[in-house]
């Protein structure tokens, strides 16, 4: 393309012709300016509309160590918001003869928790020296009665009504250790009933 004579032929014209040149080369611009943006905003919104790829979340997994008549006594990984039902499954399922209907089956496990199967607080002949009943076995400090945490060494009535005060006020207990927020119960006097206790 010959500029020099471009530019010749642009001086021979009118000033009309010129505006109406430089108009027409304007909106030619602006026109194609419009086609560039406007394809590019579409070929964008594509990409944006394509799914984008998600990786798969990673489940949680808790330990719990599921103890007593079971198969297979254990420590389970489990995914978190397993049920009691599961741990016990994982281990092979409960002892021939073993009753499980004392034991919350749907209650959510926490992690490193301890479930024990079979062991079921039994009341015993009442006691001569203190006029108590005994109770034998583990207990679930979930579930206890008055009259079982009563049966432990170092709790007696008083501080059995504080457990079960502080557990209706506070919900369950996640740990053996929070027994310790119950005004009386000390740390001796834990470690002396843990062997009793679960959850």
């Amino acid at each position: 393309m010959n500029f020099a004579k471009l530019k010749e032929d642009f001086q021979d014209y009118t000033h009309s012709q010129k505006r109406a040149l430089i108009a027409i080369s304007l909106l030619a611009i602006l026109f194609a300016t419009f086609l560039f943006t406007n394809t590019r905003g579409r070929a964008v919104a594509q990409e944006s509309a394509k799914p984008a790829l998600t990786m798969p979340a990673v489940a949680k997994t808790i330990l719990i160590h599921v103890a007593g008549k079971v198969k297979r006594p254990d420590v389970y990984p489990l995914l978190a918001g397993s049920r009691v039902s599961d741990a016990i499954k994982a281990a092979g399922g409960a002892q021939k003869g073993v009753d499980l209907g004392d034991i919350n089956l749907a209650r959510v496990l926490v992690d490193g928790e301890q479930v024990y199967v079979g062991y079921v607080a039994k009341v015993g002949a009442s006691s001569s020296k203190s006029g108590k009943a005994t109770f034998t076995g583990i207990i679930n400090i979930n579930r206890a009665t008055k009259a079982e945490f009563d049966s432990l060494a170092g709790i007696g009535p008083v501080i059995a009504t504080r457990i079960i005060n502080y557990r209706n006020t506070n919900g369950p207990f996640l740990a053996l250790d929070d027994l310790l927020k119950v005004s009386g119960v000390g740390s001796k006097t834990l470690e002396r009933i843990r062997p009793r206790l679960s959850l």
